[in-house]
């Protein structure tokens, strides 16, 4: 009898430590692939396409981000959105609107809002919570994608996190960590949205996805997507805080 109780100790013991490891491994792959994506800075241009079953709507962007904390996002084109731009400074995001001459500040309610009309949410284009730190991340499969092979990781919210998720999968490139597939569900375990990303070339001296698509799981909503498409990405620039100022926000061209 104590025999077996040492057995099912022992077996319990390496469960633990397996779960524990896969826990790790899990978080250090998307550490990597956000540290990834971002640098200590980073700059880009890139076209935002809006698709709907009767029109289409295309923007010209520019973004710059510092770190974790700083981020700006402009619109460039078209002339009716030109020098439209969104802020975010640590917890704090504001929308500039020049058409009404006003910086909005936008409550944490808004977060799941779309972002100019698109099928990005508004914590997307300034990427407000952390994937890295506000879920618990768990390797649940393995899997290719267009010949890739990938890791599929389950993201789900820690106690009181300020996302906007409730639950996440995400498939990523195992040779480049880079995101290939994404899926985001709402608290109720809903599928919300699935996004795809595609057409993988060196943009500022890494491997990345230049293509994105996400695109709604709501039926009432076929045919609807937003397509991104990147052409500049430039990485570690240093840029001064103040350039992430209200300031700023009001004269960034």
């Amino acid at each position: 009898m104590k025999m077996k109780k040492l057995s099912l100790l022992i077996i319990a013991a390496i469960v633990l430590s397996a779960n524990n490891a896969n826990a790790q491994d899990a978080k250090e792959i998307i550490r990597k692939v956000d540290e990834k994506l971002r640098g200590k800075s980073s700059r880009g241009e890139f076209t935002m396409k809006i698709v709907r079953p009767s029109w289409t709507r295309e923007m010209s962007l520019k973004m710059w981000s510092n770190g974790t904390e700083l981020s700006l996002v402009l619109v460039t084109a078209p002339a009716r959105d030109k020098g439209t731009a969104t802020l975010k400074r640590k917890k704090e995001i504001w929308n500039w609107q020049p058409s009404i001459d006003r910086v909005i500040k936008l409550p944490p309610s808004m977060m799941m809002q779309s972002w100019m009309g698109s099928d990005f949410t508004n914590d997307d284009l300034v990427r407000e919570s952390s994937i890295v730190n506000d879920y618990n991340q768990k390797i649940v499969g393995d899997t290719s994608i267009d010949g890739r092979a990938c890791w599929k990781i389950e993201l789900l919210p820690l106690p009181n996190a300020p996302v906007v998720w409730g639950k996440i999968y995400t498939w990523i490139d195992k040779k480049e960590y880079i995101q290939l597939r994404g899926e985001n569900y709402d608290e109720d375990g809903q599928l919300v949205n699935i996004m795809m990303a595609s057409d993988i070339k060196n943009m500022g001296g890494k491997t990345l996805a230049s293509h994105m698509e996400m695109i709604p799981a709501d039926k009432t909503k076929k045919g609807n997507k937003t397509i991104i498409n990147y052409s500049v990405l430039v990485f570690d620039e240093a840029y001064p805080d103040d350039f992430f100022s209200e300031q700023n926000l009001k004269k960034i061209r």
